[in-house]
């Protein structure tokens, strides 16, 4: 493709303008932020190994040779006893393994040898499993088989777009503190990575726009939304939205101003900011606060401490706003209200601190209790499989079979 075409394809927003490393993008080498919460489930699997007069007619042949194949342990005995397990059963363990930690030192094993004996179509089949388990409400269920299906496909856009939705409806359905931040964490990543992969997929900048909206990073959100009406067709949600980009004018001109104030263009914040304070954003502590810093350093400290006060009036414990007034009265040599603010920084620090203590207690026991949970691999055992009942290849009815338990993707 030309420079020329390529520029205006780019103009279009049909190509990548960010590309990760791959270290940043493939969930097998990624960092696993939430994998400790699906572990567990590993203990429902022990591990076999193919005999060797099956891997010579198999049609994955050597790439399963040495690879501990999982096993839940209902079926060791049918394994073992030569009634033997259908491929479609071993394929849908290898999709939980993988989905529970694709960092597995055998996902690429098991990558490879589901790509040789199902094609792409298989992750398809993930994905569904995946969506009706969330339909019941499945939410492991469903992220594991997501995760697994970014296994077979690092960029599958499907995989991208349902894993993201996944762990936003996870951490909104939980009120563990560290839970919630993993999973809010791995679905702000994962909308972001989507909207990166696949640019002109209307539904990730829904989701990101509101992803930034509940961080307070409106500039962000008002891009994303943006970009959002630039590609959906989606009538009713276009309406929300320009009902959204209207309500966050007024913010992304607060938050340009607040940007001006930490860049160290105070006089700029300045100018931004104060016509909020006639606004309905005059109770916003934050605007008071940025305003405070800027009338600071603009040499207008009567402002400056009107505002900083007035952001503890709407919040209390705002320990930047103390330490501000607490720099002022020490300048100015005010002891007693060098001691006042003093004495409730060292308050507000010691109950920080005390909060701190207890979340890195709680997140300790949770990590011991999953750690306890998470099991030691069996030593693979060589099962000498029955031929019929475990095809080398299946028929073109038993990958219809497979594709229909497994699932096609909706139209």
């Amino acid at each position: 493709m030309s420079k020329e075409k390529r520029s205006i394809a780019q103009n279009l927003g049909i190509t990548r303008t960010v590309v990760r490393p791959r270290e940043e993008s493939d969930i097998q080498i990624r960092e696993d932020r939430i994998g400790k919460y699906f572990k567990k489930y590993l203990n429902k699997f022990v591990f076999a190994e193919f005999s060797e007069d099956f891997i010579s007619k198999s049609k994955a042949g050597e790439l399963m040779r040495g690879v501990p194949i999982p096993l839940r342990k209902k079926e060791l005995k049918d394994f073992a006893g030569g009634e033997g397990i259908p491929m479609l059963v071993i394929a849908e363990n290898m999709a939980w393994v993988m989905g529970c930690d694709p960092h597995f030192k055998h996902t690429k094993d098991y990558v490879a040898i589901l790509s040789k004996l199902y094609n792409h179509k298989l992750e398809e089949g993930m994905m569904k499993e995946g969506r009706d388990a969330a339909e019941r409400g499945d939410l492991d269920n469903a992220c594991i088989h997501f995760r697994a299906s970014l296994c077979m496909r690092f960029d599958y856009l499907h995989g991208m777009y349902s894993y993201a939705r996944a762990c936003r409806a996870m951490y909104l359905n939980s009120n563990n503190e560290e839970y919630v931040g993993r999973f809010k964490a791995e679905a702000l990543d994962w909308f972001e990575l989507l909207t990166e992969t696949h640019p002109r997929f209307a539904q990730g900048y829904y989701y990101l726009g509101y992803a930034y909206l509940n961080m307070g990073l409106y500039a962000k959100a008002d891009i994303s939304w943006k970009n959002f009406m630039r590609f959906s067709k989606n009538g009713k949600d276009k309406k929300e939205i320009r009902e959204r980009l209207q309500q966050i004018a007024e913010p992304v001109q607060i938050e340009a101003g607040y940007n001006h104030v930490l860049a160290g263009r105070y006089q700029e914040g300045i100018v931004a900011l104060a016509p909020f304070l006639s606004s309905r954003f005059n109770d916003w502590w934050p605007l008071h606060y940025y305003l405070g810093v800027a009338y600071e350093m603009t040499g207008r400290r009567s402002d400056a401490v009107d505002s900083l006060k007035k952001v503890l009036h709407l919040n209390g414990s705002h320990l930047e706003t103390m330490k501000e007034l607490l720099a002022i009265y020490e300048d100015e040599g005010d002891k007693a209200n060098i001691r006042k603010y003093s004495e409730k920084i060292k308050m507000i620090e010691a109950s920080m601190e005390e909060d701190r203590s207890k979340l890195v207690e709680e997140i300790k026991k949770e990590d011991k209790r999953l750690q306890e949970e998470e099991p030691e691999l069996a030593e693979p055992e060589h099962i000498e499989l029955d031929e019929q009942a475990v095809p080398e290849e299946e028929t073109v009815e038993e990958k219809k079979t497979l594709v229909k338990r497994l699932g096609k993707k909706k139209q």
